[in-house]
C-alpha cells in the first residue's frame, strides 16, 4: 500500500512532518514512533498546555480505493523534542530532514522566532523539558531521608554508616542496594523510593532505593550514638 500525505501544514500555518516520515527517516517502526510520541506527550502538554495535533492521510489500497490512517503531524520542534528520545544517527537524520524540508521553501509560513532557532537549540530545549519532567518525577515529598542524608546530620561518610547498620544487623547488601533486615521490617523505619531516569535506549526507567522515615532517622541516630 502507498501512502499519500494530503496535508503539509497544521492550522497555524506551520509545516509539519507525519510520524510515518519520522519512522521512514529514522528506521523505526512506526508502532514503535507512535509510542515514542504517546510517552513523552504528557511532558510536552504539561510545559505547552497542547497535545500533539493528529491528521489524517490517505493510504492506497491494491484494489486501487483508499482508506484514511491517523497519524501524528508534528512541527519541527515538537519532532526534535521526540528525536532527544533517539541515538544521534537518528536525530541527525531527522535535523537533516528538516533542513531539506526548509530548503525546499516548506516552511516559508513559518514564524520568524522559530526560524531563528538552530536545530542545536531545539534539541537542548527538548533535553530541558524532559530533564524538568525527571526532576519533578524525583522531587521527595515523604518526608523522609536518605541514608546519605543522615550520614552528613552525623558527620560521616554514608560508606561507614552503612557498615554499621550491617554489623548491627539493620541493614543487609542485595545487589547494588541495601535492604531491611527481617526482624526489622514493618515496624515503620524505612520506605521505598523511587528514582526515575533515561536509560541510553532512550526509555524513561525506575530504581528504588531505601529512604528512612522520621522514626527510622532517630533510631540510626541512637544506634550510631551507642557504637561510639
Amino acid at each position: 500500500m502507498s501512502t499519500e500525505i494530503t496535508k503539509l501544514f497544521n492550522e497555524n500555518g506551520e509545516a509539519v512532518i507525519t510520524s510515518l516520515e519520522i519512522a521512514a527517516v529514522t528506521g523505526k517502526d512506526h508502532k514503535n514512533v507512535l509510542r515514542d510520541i504517546r510517552n513523552m506527550e504528557p511532558a510536552w502538554e504539561k510545559l505547552h498546555q497542547l497535545k500533539f495535533e493528529q491528521m489524517q492521510i490517505r493510504e492506497k489500497l491494491p484494489n486501487n480505493g483508499y482508506r484514511l490512517r491517523t497519524v501524528y503531524a508534528l512541527t519541527k520542534l515538537e519532532c526534535l523534542y521526540i528525536a532527544t528520545r533517539y541515538n544521534d544517527e537518528m536525530r541527525a537524520k531527522l535535523v537533516l530532514r528538516w533542513a531539506e524540508l526548509e530548503k525546499n521553501s516548506l516552511q516559508k509560513v513559518q514564524t520568524p522566532h522559530a526560524m531563528l532557532e538552530t536545530e542545536t537549540e531545539i534539541l537542548q530545549r527538548s533535553d530541558e523539558i524532559r530533564r524538568q519532567q525527571i526532576e519533578k518525577d524525583n522531587a521527595p515529598s515523604d518526608g523522609c531521608f536518605t541514608t546519605s542524608e543522615i550520614a552528613k546530620q552525623l558527620g560521616v561518610a554514608v560508606k561507614e554508616l552503612n557498615k554499621m547498620l550491617v554489623r548491627e544487623g539493620v541493614l543487609f547488601r542485595q545487589g547494588v542496594r541495601y535492604e531491611l533486615t527481617q526482624q526489622f521490617e514493618g515496624n515503620g523505619f524505612c520506605k521505598d523510593r523511587s528514582f526515575h531516569y533515561f536509560g541510553l535506549d532512550g526509555e524513561k526507567k525506575e530504581r528504588l532505593y531505601l529512604v528512612w522515615t522520621p522514626e527510622g532517622v532517630e533510631y540510626v541516630k541512637n544506634l550510631y550514638y551507642l557504637t561510639l
